[in-house]
Parts: C-alpha cells; sequence; structure tokens
C-alpha cells in the first residue's frame, strides 16, 4: 500500500512531530517532507524511509477502504497507549528521551 501524503501529515500529528522531527528520524531533509506533504512525486527509497520512522514510532497505516485513508496508533506504542508513557511527575534525567 502506498502512503498518501494526508496520511503522513496525520502521523506527525499523531505522534506530536514536527516536520524537522520526522526529517532526522527518516534521515532525509525537512524541505523533502514539506514536498511530498504538499503533494510532490518522490522516490520510493524516500517514501520507504518515511515509512520506516512512522512505523518504528508506532504507526499504523490504514488503506483507503471506503472511509478515506487513515493512521492509528500501535497498541503498546508510548503515544497510542497511555500506560506505556511515563507520567510527568516521574520524568528524571534517566528517563529522558
Amino acid at each position: 500500500m502506498d502512503i498518501k501524503p494526508v496520511q503522513i501529515r496525520m502521523a506527525r500529528a499523531a505522534l506530536s512531530w514536527g516536520v524537522r522531527d520526522l526529517a532526522d528520524k527518516a534521515g532525509i531533509t525537512a524541505n523533502t517532507v514539506t514536498r511530498i506533504e504538499n503533494g510532490s512525486d518522490a522516490k520510493q527509497s524516500t517514501i520507504n524511509a518515511i515509512r520506516g520512522a512512522l512505523e518504528s514510532a508506532g504507526v499504523e497505516f490504514i488503506a483507503e477502504n471506503g472511509g478515506g485513508a487513515g493512521v492509528r496508533l500501535r497498541k503498546g506504542s508510548p503515544r497510542g497507549d497511555p500506560s506505556a508513557s511515563i507520567k510527568v511527575e516521574d520524568l528524571t534525567a534517566e528517563n529522558d528521551e
């Protein structure tokens, strides 16, 4: 399944990532992310890098099945499962990402 620009934007929003965050995780430039999100063509290797970065962070891509293409966070991922997250009051230098 090819991912759509809107799915990339939705995935970033679900993860609370900016364009630069995704670019850093995917090993590409922020301008490339922006161009792809705006509908420009990209090399398959670039799309694969974006998809890999997002999936590694817990994103699952949902195929267009009459309701439109979408994303969701995998159960158990820190953003998709509140019990897997660190509570604010428990943050320390040791568990700071």
